[in-house]
Formats: structure tokens, sequence, C-alpha cells
């Protein structure tokens, strides 16, 4: 397979852990209850109008991630690539594809003839970045007849080559779930292809037989073209950042390389980035730094790590143990430390390092192990490792901590303190009492 492996991996990760994350139509029942009791009541009370909007805010930022990994595979939409390439590139576009089609389907469901939702829906939502009118836009792309020609393109090329896809299961590991999230869309496909277009599917198949693997190109030109144009459509100007890049310089990255200890929590903030589209709050990422290779050594941590790798980090793509160069690729951090006794910060980088190797958890539930979001890489560590009591906050019925609430719980609890802070009002990194002044300053706290 010439499939760039890493490329490849990273996007069949994204795409499996984002179909896992999307609701289903049981998920949506007590939202359902909730637009029944709104709808006769005329307006929404206050935890329904936050469940609903959470729940909307979850769609929208799965939606992204997954047309993004559509996006992501345009280079293989090539006919020269072997046949075995086309197959996998086609196999996670086309699930990808399935799963946007089954939620687009759902929240259509839900706020299609239902003015009050439909209503609520188009509010804009500052604390989340949605804009005003954003169900109006997503719903009239979603009902495109062009949009719908180009998903049934996909089916068509599906139903004739099935059989090869389905055998890619063989290959086990990530191919094997990716294989099985789509094997659980196919009921929703086989259900939309009964309601539309009918006999234009019966000539489409015909004509899709007599040009066989000549068609794969155009298959996947078309589903770039339905992910690109949403994309387009999210207000974060990405171009932007690949010209002038992130405010984090060599010179800054040094800094931070001199102060970092063990156990050091580092929350960071992208300007523009997609990972913060619908995040709450100023600061919205978070990683836990487990130090070089030496300063675990001397701490009695003794382990295989690749040298350059320094932080656990939850992304995207996982779980993963990554190099600071890549955590810090952004406009501003801050830097926690733990005042805790060395050997319970010794503890909580040891569960931290166990984490390695897990899910993303696009719901952010944290009542679940399996799957972790940034902030639960930390809450887990030193809960587990250390003992902290952190006290999860219950989000539209999910139980978790976004970065802020975890800063806001730690240096209240006196667990953690500033020690530095970058990008906020400067480029100057700033250490001690100054730092903590200008953490109190960038974001809503209680400490």
């Amino acid at each position: 397979m010439s499939l760039g492996k890493i490329d490849y991996d990273w996007v069949l990760e994204l795409v499996v852990s984002a179909a896992k994350g999307i609701p289903t139509q049981g998920d949506l029942s007590d939202l359902l209850d909730d637009a029944l009791s709104a709808q006769q009541r005329g307006y929404f009370l206050p935890d329904e109008d936050e469940r609903l909007r959470d729940r909307y805010r979850q769609y929208l930022r799965l939606r992204t991630v997954l047309l993004s990994s559509i996006a992501e595979l345009e280079p293989y939409c090539n006919e020269e690539e072997d046949w075995d390439t086309c197959l996998h590139a086609f196999a996670v576009g086309f699930t990808a594809a399935c799963v946007l089609m089954r939620a687009a389907e759902f929240i259509v469901d839900l706020a299609g003839d239902r003015f009050l939702v439909w209503k609520k829906l188009d509010e804009a939502e500052l604390r989340y970045g949605i804009e005003a009118k954003s169900f109006s836009r997503m719903y009239k792309n979603l009902t495109s007849p062009r949009k719908m020609w180009r998903f049934y393109e996909a089916t068509l090329f599906w139903e004739l080559h099935s059989d090869e896809v389905m055998a890619l299961r063989g290959e086990g590991g990530r191919v094997r779930e990716l294989i099985e999230v789509l094997e659980s869309e196919l009921p929703f496909v086989s259900r939309s292809k009964a309601a539309y277009l009918k006999r234009q599917l019966q000539y489409r198949i015909f004509s899709f037989r007599r040009r066989q693997h000549s068609s794969y190109r155009n298959v996947m030109f078309q589903m770039f073209r339905m992910s690109g144009k949403v994309i387009s459509e999210v207000k974060q100007p990405i171009l932007a950042i690949q010209k002038s890049g992130k405010r984090v310089t060599p010179r800054v990255l040094a800094k931070a390389w001199a102060i970092l200890q063990p156990g050091d929590v580092i929350v960071t903030r992208h300007d523009e980035a997609m990972s913060n589209l619908f995040l709450p709050g100023f600061w919205p990422h978070a990683a836990l730094y487990i130090g070089s290779k030496e300063q675990r050594e001397s701490l009695g941590i003794f382990d295989d790590v690749q040298e350059g790798v320094n932080v656990v980090e939850a992304k995207k793509d996982g779980v993963h143990l990554r190099a600071l160069t890549e955590t810090l690729a952004v406009d501003a951090f801050t830097i926690l430390r733990s005042k805790l006794p060395e050997e319970k910060v010794v503890e909580a980088v040891k569960c931290a390092m166990s984490h390695t190797g897990k899910r993303y958890d696009f719901v952010f539930d944290f009542r679940q192990s399996d799957r972790l979001a940034c902030t639960e890489v930390v809450y887990r560590s030193y809960q587990a490792g250390a003992g902290v009591g952190f006290e999860l906050e219950d989000r539209a019925g999910r139980l978790c901590l976004s970065a802020e609430a975890l800063m806001n719980q730690g240096i209240k609890l006196g667990v953690f303190e500033p020690v530095a802070i970058y990008g906020v009002d400067g480029i100057k990194v700033h250490e001690g009492a100054e730092a903590k002044r200008r953490l109190a300053d960038s974001y809503k706290t209680d400490w």
C-alpha cells in the first residue's frame, strides 16, 4: 500500500474516534423530550437550553473533525495509486461520509419541523464561538440535492466494491475497527437509498458498472467537494495560521525548556486553530510534562521511552507521548507547577504515561476511562496517581472538567501554582507573581 502510513493512520484514527462520539438516535431521546416540552410551553427552560446547545456544540465539533478527515485524503484522489491504496482511502472517506450523513439526519429530525428548536439553534452562543443563523446555514447545506448526489456517487462505488472493502477487516487493528464502524452505518445507507432517487440510482448503478475502476477518482473528488465547502464556512482563518506561524518562537521555546519540571501542567491556546472550535474559554487545552529522560531517571522513573518525547498529551489522534516542540506549537501557554511532595508528583507522572495509546474522548465524559480528553489526562494522573480531589462538573448530563475549571480547582486547592505565562498581553515570558497576575486577568477565575 503506497498510502503514507503516518498520514493514513492519523486520519483513520480521527474517523474511528469521532464516529464513536457522534450522538445516536438513542442519545437524542432526552433532547426530543425536552423539545416536546418546550414546544408545548413556548420556550426552553435553562437546563433544557443547556442540554440542547451542548449537544449541538458536540455535533458541530465532530462534524468539523470528520469533514477535515475527508479533506486530508485528497492527496490519494489519484488513479495512479495502486488499487489497494484506493480501497483504503475510500474506506476511510466513505465511513466518515456515512457517519456525517447519519448525524445530520438526526439533527434535521430534531429541529427541521420544530420552529422553536430551529430558532434556539440559530441563536449565537459566544461561549462556544457559534454564530447566529448557524443551523439555518447548515440545514440548507445538508438538504442540497447536489450534496446528496455527491454522497450517492460514493454509495454506488461502495455497492460495486463492498466485498473488497469489507475484506480489509482481515488486516486487524485500527482498520478492523474502521470496517466495524462502516458496517454499523450500512443500515442507514440502505434506508437512505430507499428513500431517495430510486429510479436515478438504478440508472447510475448501470453506468458505474460500465466504468468500473475508472470511477474512483470522480467518487473521491465528489466527497472532497462535499467536505470542502462546509469546512470553508467555518469562521477560522486557517490560511493565516499557515502564513504567519505560531507566536511561540524558538527563543520562547528555549525559555520554556529552562522552566519546565516533571509533573508540570501546560495549558495552551491556539488563536485560530480548528481544535478551538466550540470549546469554551480563553484556555481550552492542557497537557502534562513528564520531563526529559535524565529528569525522570533522577526521580527514579526508568522507562524505555525514546529520546525527545517529554509530554503526555491527548489530541484528536489519541493520547501519545509527544515532543515539547509539538505541544508548544501554539500562540499562548501557561505553566502550572504541583505543590505536592515529590513522591506524589512521581506517581502522577507514572500514571500519565500509563494512559498512552488510548483514544481521544470527543464526548468529554470523564466517567469512562478507555478514551481520554486532554484535561482528563491531567485529572486522572493527579487524582489517581497523587490523590487530588478534583470535582467533576456536570455539563448537560456529562461529568468533565474544562482546562479553565481544572486550573481554578487546582490553584484553589493549593495543588498547583502558576509559574510562567506567555502570549497574554505581550511577547515576554512572565514568571512568578507576575505570571499569576496575568493568568488571573486572562480568564474568569475563582481563586
